[in-house]
């Protein structure tokens, strides 16, 4: 039997190009400033906007997803590092988000063998198709991982 979750949020904004606003998060209470980016007309001062709000979901899931797996698998790393970089395309009056690269940075301890930085690899891109953000997302969005593994 399948279950639902809700993850309600509640924005407020004023202005237009020029304004600004915050998003909460209401269940835990986190709450976040935004505002329109540079490039698209706005002052890109207040906040965050929600093409860095894209590419932050997607690298705090796959982050998430990714311990989890290396937890159940018992990979013993050492520490992760997720970079991405979300690209927007702008054709006139259309904005399209077009691929976010996630670039995670997998550290594992001295004595790691050859075999555990393989799984490490392997594990990079399962986090990437089990991510319930990327999963979302991935049939407009050109998703693509690049690990980097390292010893010690």
């Amino acid at each position: 039997m399948s279950k639902m979750h809700e993850y309600p949020v509640t924005l407020t904004w004023s202005g237009g190009r020029d304004g600004s606003g915050q998003v909460g998060a209401d269940r835990s209470g986190v709450k976040v400033p935004i505002s329109v980016p540079e490039e698209f007309g706005g002052t890109g001062s207040g906040g965050t906007n929600p093409e860095e709000l894209l590419a932050a979901s997607v690298t705090s899931c796959y982050s998430i997803t990714f311990g989890i797996i290396a937890a159940n698998r018992k990979l013993p790393f050492t520490a992760l590092e997720v970079k991405a970089v979300g690209e927007v395309e702008e054709s006139g009056p259309q904005f399209t988000y077009r691929k976010l690269t996630v670039r995670p940075t997998i550290k594992l301890p001295g004595d790691a063998t050859d075999e555990q930085v393989t799984l490490a690899e392997d594990i990079a891109h399962k986090a990437d198709a089990y991510c319930i953000i990327t999963n979302a997302v991935r049939d407009k969005v050109q998703i693509v991982v690049e690990p980097t593994v390292q010893r010690g």
